[in-house]
């Protein structure tokens, strides 16, 4: 009897839950949920048999996959999220790349200008909440603490994504027996070989308004940092002033990033069908070993590093997700962490991280903090050394590993600059160039995976030192996010 009561105990919250789900999701929401999920696993179902020599006719292959786009538009126009709208217009990128490629090549501008629009957003934004975060608080102390741990856990999580990359590339040996190509035009691509004091001195602004216009990160910073440090020494009088500044500077750059963020889709497609139309599939075919390597690599990264890490924090992982979502989507698809940094600051404050943690954390991260850049630096260096019949030691490859830790810092606002850093280890360490050439025809793809896991990491990043600092609160429900 007393068990009975206890299961009836509990069934008005079984009702309850039932209720709210129903209620969450429309009954025509639902079936088109269920639509979508049967198209995609029937579409790549039949994809995938023909890679196991099982033919089938090119209309039914079509077919299937029109179907998919069709039950996704559907879907995507019920549920009017923007991450739904950017992972449509993703699909419908990789459709018109496949079906007009001559055309695709033209819409390069729509995704170029998403980027411009974004970067037009970074500095008015990190040096509105910095000096918010630090002067607005004026407990220097804390922003001291937050500063070693940050460069701690970063130093700590880079290595470990440093060592995942050299193990990938020796277990799958990936370069080993490719051809080089005869006639490699890098032109395009100078080698930037910089020095210990060059690298140091690229930290420090020498004009605020250059390193604004030339996308410097790390300097703008900086700067902001010893601009609210010097703020916070003032009296209250000019303090106020400057604070309320800085207060209506941040909250309208968020809203100037929602006003963006409408035009993301459009950036977002653009930028796919150009990779997909530029690229062809036929360049995955010979290299299709390394790019399963890193793509691999990156995700045993994810699995074994950062979502230990999370549950060691107490970081709630599945809702940790869901609000990273839109930002990861943007970041794979631009293959520019840049462009998801605004997104990215908005949604761990809605996740419960205090903004001015996000405000100091995220940013340093973008320059001390490229997990992905830096596994796949690691396994790029070898796997050049591999390709050119030159093996190396696994002592040379460590040496390599970290000349690369250093050299990478605050690539992370360009597409596509790590190959600029590869290019120049490749040189310092005396090995043929010639084997960058075949990276640099699937780059675009490990860029999206790479990328994708930087925001991953800078935004786990803040919500760590967020608990570290015993400030991390709870999620803001859905109902009352900020926009």
């Amino acid at each position: 009897m007393a068990k009975q009561k206890k299961v009836l105990n509990l069934l008005p919250y079984f009702q309850q839950f039932y209720h709210t789900l129903n209620c969450t999701l429309p009954m025509q929401l639902k079936q088109l949920t269920l639509a979508l999920l049967v198209t995609l696993s029937l579409t790549a179902l039949l994809h995938a048999l023909p890679l196991i020599n099982i033919a089938l006719p090119q209309m039914l292959l079509r077919g299937s996959w029109l179907l998919f786009l069709l039950v996704f538009a559907a879907y995507t126009f019920t549920k009017k999220t923007l991450t739904t709208s950017i992972l449509f217009a993703m699909a419908v990128g990789i459709e018109i790349g496949v079906s007009f490629p001559a055309f695709a090549q033209n819409l390069q501008v729509l995704s170029k200008i998403f980027l411009l629009l974004i970067k037009s957003i970074i500095a008015p934004l990190l040096f509105g909440t910095l000096v918010v975060g630090i002067a607005g608080h004026s407990d220097l102390k804390q922003v001291g603490r937050m500063g070693w741990k940050s460069l701690l856990y970063f130093e700590v999580v880079t290595t470990i994504a440093l060592a995942i990359g050299l193990i990938a590339i020796n277990i799958s040996q990936a370069g080993v027996g490719l051809q080089m190509p005869t006639h490699a035009d890098l032109s395009s691509l100078p080698a930037n070989k910089q020095s210990f004091t060059e690298i140091i001195l690229h930290i420090f602004p020498e004009n605020i308004a250059k390193s604004v216009a030339e996308g410097q990160v790390l300097q703008i910073v900086l700067f902001s940092v010893l601009f609210g440090i010097g703020l916070s020494m003032t009296t209250e009088k000019h303090r106020q002033t400057m604070l309320e500044f800085c207060e209506s500077l941040s909250e309208t750059m968020f809203k100037y990033t929602k006003i963006i963020m409408y035009y993301a889709p459009i950036g977002v497609g653009a930028a796919i069908a150009y990779t997909v139309g530029h690229m062809g599939i036929g360049v995955l075919i010979p290299l299709f070993k390394l790019l399963l390597t890193l793509y691999c690599a990156l995700i045993a990264f994810v699995l074994l590093v950062l979502v230990p890490v999370a549950l060691f924090f107490r970081i709630n992982i599945i809702e940790f997700a869901k609000r990273i979502a839109e930002p990861v989507s943007i970041a794979f698809a631009t293959t520019s962490s840049e462009s998801a940094l605004p997104k990215a600051m908005r949604a761990m404050e809605n996740f419960g991280v205090p903004r001015k943690i996000v405000s100091f954390v995220m940013p340093m991260g973008y320059s001390f903090n490229l997990d992905g850049t830096t596994l796949y630096l690691s396994l790029a260096s070898v796997f050049v050394a591999q390709a050119a019949g030159h093996p190396l030691s696994w002592e040379q490859q460590i040496v390599m590993a970290l000349t690369l830790m250093l050299t990478s810092k605050g690539v992370a606002g360009v597409p596509r600059a790590s190959l600029v850093i590869l290019l120049g280890t490749v040189a310092m360490f005396d090995l043929p160039v010639e084997p960058v050439f075949l990276i640099l025809g699937i780059d675009e793809l490990m860029d999206m995976a790479r990328t994708s896991v930087n925001v991953v990491g800078n935004c786990l990043a803040t919500a760590v030192v967020a608990r570290w600092e015993g400030e991390l609160g709870e999620p803001r429900p859905m109902s009352e996010l900020i926009e």
